[in-house]
């Protein structure tokens, strides 16, 4: 099969200080098919949706666009991009700087060759893909619960997985028309992995950059989400 155009889906909550540098660095990023930006404003209070809005209006000839939405969480926001994506690949970027899109490259490539239809990039691959939080007890937490989830979700759908809660998880049409996603918070991140795995589907997993911030500068996602993030993996194991 021959793909034409990466979708890359940016859930945007509260992020006028990051929102154009990540714009400028996806727009940068020469890829081997086309890309088209999908912008979802899940109920910003701060500046973001204005400066989404201005950087469109200056890049007019861009495949960029913008939707804003009630809050209803990230993965509310995650699924309307979804929905609103046209191309044969799909893919999300976090609209802070943590994730580096130059990575977009590599884990597009198993997918062009038709090695895999899924590929998620792994921060614990790499020397630069660890969590590295300012805070020694943060990154400690954040270490344990990332490993643990990982490894909860290798026992559960008996393929190996060493970051199941990576941003950069990259399918295929195919494979996202298969999911049916229903998750509005941070469970979309297990909720998507859970169901491409119990669909039978190989993740092909590659190194990424990663760049952490820590709560001051930030960070949204605490440990109660780890835990759900658990209670989720073992949920979708059950359900059909």
């Amino acid at each position: 099969m021959k793909f034409e155009k990466l979708s890359i889906v940016i859930p945007v909550y509260n992020e006028e200080k990051t929102i154009i540098d990540i714009l400028d660095k996806v727009i940068s990023v020469n890829l081997p098919i086309k890309k088209e930006i999908i912008c979802i404003d899940d109920g910003s209070k701060d500046r973001s949706g204005d400066l989404i809005n201005n950087f469109i209006k200056n890049n007019k000839d861009l495949d960029i666009s913008y939707f804003k939405k009630d809050n209803g969480g990230k993965g509310s926001a995650v699924r309307l991009g979804f929905e609103k994506a046209q191309g044969d690949i799909i893919t999300v970027q976090d609209a802070d700087l943590e994730y580096d899109p130059n990575d977009f490259i590599k884990l597009l490539e198993p997918i062009l060759k038709g090695e895999t239809k899924v590929t998620y990039g792994s921060r614990y691959l790499s020397q630069k893909g660890h969590l590295k939080e300012h805070n020694h007890l943060t990154y400690k937490i954040h270490r344990l619960g990332n490993s643990g989830l990982s490894l909860i979700t290798t026992i559960l759908y008996w393929q190996k997985i060493t970051d199941m809660e990576t941003c950069y998880k990259m399918f295929t049409r195919e494979v996202y028309n298969n999911l049916k996603l229903v998750s509005n918070n941070f469970n979309i991140e297990p909720e998507i992995t859970a169901k491409i795995l119990k669909k039978g589907y190989k993740v092909t997993e590659v190194p990424i950059n990663y760049y952490s911030r820590d709560f001051m500068e930030g960070k949204k996602i605490t440990w109660k989400d780890g835990v759900r993030a658990a209670f989720c993996l073992m949920k979708w194991r059950i359900i059909n």
